[in-house]
């Protein structure tokens, strides 16, 4: 999403575009150089050539620059799991909430790999996406219940969702030959054998 920001300078209006992206640029690129904790607000608005103001607009904190659009993502997902075909299972429905997630999540670009570095490197930063995946897992398990399917099988098959997206993604950042949607399509199919019984080759 394009955002335009205004700022002033000598009383003169100029317009900056996608003030947005462009704070989340400065903010990962100074993560990476810097680390996360001794990266500042302040740091991070002066390297997108911004105010402090500016990005408190944005973000409420610096953590949520590395977390930006989860609400849509998880969003996405649920409203994919909650609108499956009737006839579906409960793992045929996370799958279709899970490729809903791979076609936004290659908009990330070229930061996404860089940006699960600086999250492996930081405490704070891996409890705030537990926190986050355990949000993501329980949001999917409404969805199902939702969809008529019951407990413990509700959770199950959205725990089993969770563990394929993130391995899915991990996978997908630590090559740059198939897209993420054919990762997780590979990783769908994996979690289908187990369930099945069926032996997983490597």
């Amino acid at each position: 999403m394009s955002v335009t920001d205004m700022t002033y300078d000598r009383g003169v209006t100029r317009w900056q575009p996608d003030a947005r992206g462009r704070l989340q640029q400065a903010a990962i690129e100074l993560f990476a150089e810097r680390g996360y904790e001794r990266t500042t607000v302040a740091e991070i608005a002066q390297r997108a050539g911004l105010t402090e103001r500016t990005f408190f607009r944005h973000f409420a904190d610096k953590r949520e620059v590395l977390f930006d659009g989860s609400e849509t993502l998880q969003l996405a997902i649920t409203t994919a799991v909650a609108e499956a075909p009737p006839p579906a299972s409960p793992i045929e429905a996370v799958a279709a909430g899970l490729r809903a997630a791979g076609t936004m999540l290659p908009q990330r670009g070229p930061y996404a790999g860089l940006r699960q570095e600086i999250i492996a490197a930081s405490e704070e930063l891996q409890e705030r996406e537990a926190r986050k995946l355990l949000a993501l897992s329980a949001a999917v398990a409404d969805a199902l219940r939702g969809r008529g399917v019951g407990e413990p099988a509700a959770s199950l098959a959205a725990d089993a969702a969770i563990s394929v997206f993130r391995v899915g993604f991990e996978r997908w950042i630590a090559q740059d030959s198939r897209t993420f949607g054919e990762v997780l399509d590979e990783s769908l199919e994996e979690l289908r054998a187990v369930t099945a019984g069926a032996p997983v080759t490597s």
